[in-house]
């Protein structure tokens, strides 16, 4: 059924697209976003559509209540990895957030979609990935869409994991002032040198068969480096910054008692050891610009760990009171 949506998805973002340009071209406005279904009113767990104009489709999302909507509360929007929630390996499935946040006080907004975005704009539509304004959409579309339907203050905070963990710094970067808080687990800042643009062309390249290129246009161009957070650190002064990394060597989720299934195991140490070694490489590079520009962050970096969801989940835990500090 995901594998369904994902094509229908896709299908449909080429096609609207390209009608919304020529729509466009004409001076003929075109939909105004807006939330399409709005999921239970009464449910703290509720998943809603909103449809984004700049990329001419409807967007699900999860959203968790606070426990008390009688004040107004600050909004975490939380970014899933390369998969975007849509492979199944996200934030509700994954980790026990919808536990963790019952007698907690911010509203968590989570996108269903983005498989192999990097949640940014694109220069062009690719063949495969389709159409993809992200940037936009988490920046200019949806928060003024999540603050009329629900009793928020205004005040914003974004996390991500993986490919996420770069993409929340951008951004922050690119909609100076409307988050303020971030928090970036595990991801790789560091992209336009050659070791950054392997990670990402082996997420969106690679896993997604579709070509980077379209994304920020020709490798060690201009574009590359305008989405650098680490070439663009100094715009993220006044930005709350919390980030995270382990070395990858295993640690107390990789055996076992943990993880049943044998092969998944052995994946999870091989391969989630390799990648987040490597995204501990990006890490390091961010961290350390941020002291040489006197830019303070909440800086984690555990002995051990992969990566792997549960030290993501004990990443969020830790970081919760951040969050809330900031949008106090």
């Amino acid at each position: 059924m995901k594998n369904r949506w994902r094509r229908c998805g896709l299908a449909v973002a080429l096609g609207v697209g390209l009608v919304a340009s020529v729509v466009g071209s004409t001076g003929v406005a075109s939909a105004k976003p807006h939330i399409v279904d709005a999921g239970s009113s009464t449910a703290r767990v509720t998943d809603i559509v909103v449809h984004s104009d700049a990329m001419n489709k409807d967007i699900p999302l999860t959203v968790i209540k606070p426990a008390d909507e009688s004040k107004p509360r600050g909004v975490l929007y939380l970014l899933n990895g390369a998969g975007g929630g849509e492979d199944g390996a996200n934030w509700l499935a994954k980790t026990d957030i919808v536990k963790f946040t019952k007698n907690k006080n911010l509203y968590v907004v989570i996108p269903n979609q983005g498989m192999f975005s990097y949640y940014t704009d694109w220069e062009k539509p690719d063949p495969v990935l389709g159409v993809h304004k992200w940037s936009t959409f988490l920046g200019k579309e949806l928060p003024p869409v999540i603050d009329a339907k629900y009793n928020t203050s205004g005040k914003n905070a974004v996390g991500g994991i993986s490919s996420s963990g770069t993409s929340v710094l951008n951004l922050a970067i690119e909609h100076p002032g409307l988050y303020k808080a971030v928090g970036a687990y595990s991801g790789c800042p560091t992209v336009a040198d050659p070791f950054g643009q392997n990670n990402i062309r082996l997420v969106v390249e690679v896993r997604g068969k579709g070509d980077a290129r379209n994304m920020w246009g020709p490798y060690n161009g201009p574009g590359w480096r305008k989405h650098d957070p680490v070439i663009n650190a100094h715009k993220l002064r006044g930005t709350k910054l919390y980030i995270s990394n382990a070395t990858g060597l295993p640690g107390q989720y990789d055996n076992p008692s943990y993880v049943k299934d044998q092969k998944t195991l052995a994946d999870q140490i091989a391969v989630g050891g390799i990648i987040e070694g490597s995204t501990m490489v990006c890490t390091l590079q961010l961290v350390n610009r941020l002291r040489e520009l006197n830019i303070p962050a909440t800086v984690d970096l555990p002995p051990t760990g992969t990566h792997s969801w549960g030290y993501w989940q004990d990443q969020l835990h830790r970081s919760w009171s951040f969050y809330e500090k900031a949008l106090s």
